[in-house]
């Protein structure tokens, strides 16, 4: 499984971060649309004659969709949107609940009829939950396994806090608001399965301890009979594992396979199981027997999917070979069904078809006969199933290699193309991205929206052709490990960048204000969710300003005394045009507060009432009371020095001190004016840029960044014509000191400038 850094798995994290971070997913896809590979599927079929049945699928964008089903269409009817990491499992228990679990270490429950709001959120994982399984009779409980080696059975009704791992961990988890969340409900009963330890039933009355103390491997594959009675669990320990959940103890453990157990399935009654393993094996147990009755070589690789008729006389199968196969399980006749362009990960029966997978983000529908699957071995085509694996192990009854029985399935629920590449750009504002299709696009992520669409061209030349020679410091991060692109914003770096006003095209803005980067995004990310408190605070509030006083936010924030005013916002909830994000296509917000755990929304969804509990303190202390932290090397010291040779006079002889974002031509701006004045530079003070030296001599003067603002002066008339060089290069006047200092200076030490008169001049 894929493994990365999930923004979920902090409640056990033993190096917590100082401060919670902040991040939003970008889209400018259709958002009935999965944008990356799916991992799991469910059908529901409609109680009523005449009614609709639903599939709902669980993707590796972070989202699960409900689709409503026809005989030749599927619609999206709903998105339910709350993980903030891949989707691994889902299943339904009862009619109208939904569970599903990801690898951001939670299961969250979900009316399946509704518009896709999340009810609860089931926070006791300590790693990804890979698999579910719940009882088809019993919908009360649901079994969850993950990569730490746990499984736990959920009492779905229950009302009581589950208690799990050891007596210290719990107290931590609950003050670390594990189960403090209002979407946290809490629940009664938990069973707690260690691969190599019995279940042990736990309550806030008392903490029962597990008594062995074996090593805990992965667990990928869970499955529950009908009435919940048995369990059985495999991973990579390449053991079928059976448990009794009633009981919670452990009944029997079968070896056979050589590698990790991806999936698998168990009858009715709970006798017979299936298994499917990376060793490309099938195998089916008599769980009364405690044996293997039968091995299937039927794939060429690693088997990730099962899926019965509903006599458990024929298995599904589909994995890594990218193939669907049938097999009789009595008679161990297989068929090549269908081939795909990717792995399949998931299977639903659903009548006589069967909905496909797999790790690209559509989901197709193909024929499958599953009431009568005699007449798909009619049509020919079928071999025998050996008992080893391959490539000695396949018998072909007519002694070729299998040939599709069906070339086009008879639906398709499109996806879009996932982001696989990413590239920052110099600028700081803009990205180049690459799907799986091949088409590349950038990206402003201060509006969330592609300015370009370049189509299908090379990657790395495009990114060569957009190079800039600017240097903006990093204060962002990206990845797209959920299809598409998510942009990180961290405390303090995140305020590092700044712009001047004139350089964001910003109207009616003063063209040397200082713009903060970060500060202006957070505006324009929260700017619904402002607009919606204000309205909740009611208009007496904000006639009397209290609106944006910051006083009802966490006290925490006020300990902070290294705090900084952005003086350059007057209105500090305007949101600048380089910052207004879509609300065609808003991008969904991924953070955390103090308590309950991360989520994720829609900007657009939030209703007003999130507040410190929701969001990190840091960003309601920015978008609230106008206050960053406070700014590190913002300022770039440098030695004005003239050319050598030049006969052009010395202006000081001491350090200068400026914004890393000044550019150029203020600097020639100020020499001309010292050359046409000829006054000593330690004495003036004009316009409120140049500070005076200490002790009478320069030592440490301040170039500034708002004085020669249009309006002409008298000594402009007399201006000479400046150069300025660096390492005997003549600078561009827009070039700003942080852009010279990365590629023209190249040094650690101060930067060293260099004065002349215009060549021919």
């Amino acid at each position: 499984m894929h493994r990365v850094g999930s923004a979920g798995n902090t409640t056990n994290s033993v190096r917590p971060r100082k401060e919670k971070r902040l991040a939003y997913v970008l889209s400018d896809a259709d958002d009935t649309k999965h944008c990356a590979g799916i991992n799991c599927l469910k059908v529901l079929k409609s109680t009523v004659s005449n009614g609709c049945d639903y599939l709902f699928t669980g993707s590796r964008d972070g989202t699960l969709k409900r689709w409503a089903l026809s005989e030749d269409s599927a619609s999206c009817s709903a998105t339910y949107e709350s993980h903030v990491d891949w989707v691994n499992d889902v299943v339904l228990a009862g009619d109208s609940t939904l569970v599903s679990c990801s690898s951001d270490t939670t299961l969250k429950t979900w009316n399946c009829l509704s518009d896709g709001t999340c009810t609860k959120t089931l926070r006791q994982h300590s790693d990804y939950v890979t698999c579910l399984a719940s009882a088809e009779k019993n919908s009360n409980i649901v079994a969850s396994g993950g990569l730490g080696g746990e499984v736990f059975i959920w009492d779905m009704e229950a009302a009581l806090t589950p208690v799990s791992k050891s007596g210290e961990a719990m107290e931590e988890d609950c003050l670390n608001g594990v189960n403090g969340s209002t979407n946290s409900l809490p629940m009664t009963s938990l069973r707690t399965i260690s691969s190599s330890n019995s279940i042990s039933a736990h309550t806030t009355q008392g903490y029962v301890p597990v008594g062995a103390k074996g090593h805990k491997e992965s667990v990928y594959a869970l499955a529950m009979n009908d009435s919940g009675t048995r369990l059985v669990s495999g991973g990579t320990e390449k053991v079928v594992r059976v448990w009794d959940p009633r009981t919670g103890s452990k009944a029997m453990k079968l070896r056979g396979h050589t590698d990790n157990i991806r999936a698998l399935l168990l009858d009715s009654t709970g006798r017979y199981c299936l298994s499917g393993s990376s060793d490309s094996m099938i195998r089916l147990w008599d769980l009364g027997m405690q044996r293997c009755l039968h091995s299937y070589a039927v794939h060429t690789d690693s088997v990730w999917a099962l899926a019965s008729t509903p006599t458990f006389s024929h298995v599904y199968s589909g994995g890594r070979d990218l193939s669907l196969y049938l097999t009789d399980l009595a008679t161990r006749e297989s068929l090549l069904l269908c081939t795909k362009e990717h792995p399949i990960s998931q299977l639903a029966l659903h009548d006589d078809s069967i909905w496909v997978a797999t790790t690209d983000s559509s989901v197709d529908r193909w024929p499958a006969e599953a009431h009568n699957p005699q007449k798909v071995f009619q049509r020919g085509g079928s071999f025998l199933a050996g008992n080893l694996s391959f490539p000695r192990a396949r018998v072909s009854l007519e002694g070729s290699i299998p040939v599709p029985v069906y070339k086009e399935p008879t639906l398709t629920i499109p996806g879009t193309s996932a982001l696989v590449q990413h590239e920052i750009l110099n600028n700081r504002r803009h990205v180049l991205t690459k799907d799986t299709a091949g088409s590349v696009k950038l990206w402003e992520i201060t509006r969330g929206i592609v300015i370009e669409d370049y189509g299908k061209v090379s990657f790395e030349e495009k990114k060569e052709q957009l190079f800039e020679m600017v240097s903006i410091p990093t204060w962002f991060t990206v990845d797209t490990r959920l299809g598409s692109l998510s942009v990180h914003l961290d405390t303090p770096q995140c305020f590092s960048a700044e712009m001047y006003s004139a350089d964001l095209n910003i109207v009616g803005k003063a063209e040397d204000d200082k713009v903060n980067l970060a500060h202006e995004t957070l505006k324009g990310l929260l700017a619904h969710w402002l607009a919606k408190r204000r309205q909740r605070l009611g208009s007496q509030a904000s006639a009397n300003g209290d609106v944006l006083s910051g006083k009802d936010i966490a006290p925490r924030s006020l300990a902070h005394s290294r705090v900084e005013v952005d003086g350059g916002a007057e209105n500090d909830s305007m949101v600048y045009p380089p910052f207004k994000f879509s609300t065609v296509s808003p991008p969904s917000m991924v953070t955390e507060g103090y308590q309950g755990g991360p989520w994720r929304k829609k900007i657009t969804d939030l209703d007003g009432s999130e507040d410190e509990k929701d969001f990190p303190w840091w960003c309601l202390d920015c978008v609230l009371n106008n206050r960053l932290p406070p700014k590190e090397n913002s300022k770039c010291s440098f030695y004005l020095h003239p050319c050598e040779g030049s006969a052009v006079q010395i202006l000081t002889q001491g350090k200068l001190s400026a914004p890393r974002i000044l550019r150029i031509h203020k600097v020639v701006n100020y020499v001309a004016e010292k050359m046409v004045l000829d006054k000593p530079l330690d004495n003036v003070n004009t316009d409120g840029t140049f500070a005076p030296g200490l002790g009478g001599h320069v030592q440490h003067s301040v170039v500034g960044d708002g004085s020669f603002r249009s309006g002409a002066k008298p000594w402009q008339k007399l201006k000479p014509s400046i150069e300025i060089l660096c390492n005997n290069q003549v600078l561009s006047p827009d070039m700003s000191l942080a852009t010279v200092r990365a590629y023209i200076w190249k040094k650690p030490e101060d930067l060293i400038l260099n004065y002349r008169l215009a060549q021919g001049r």
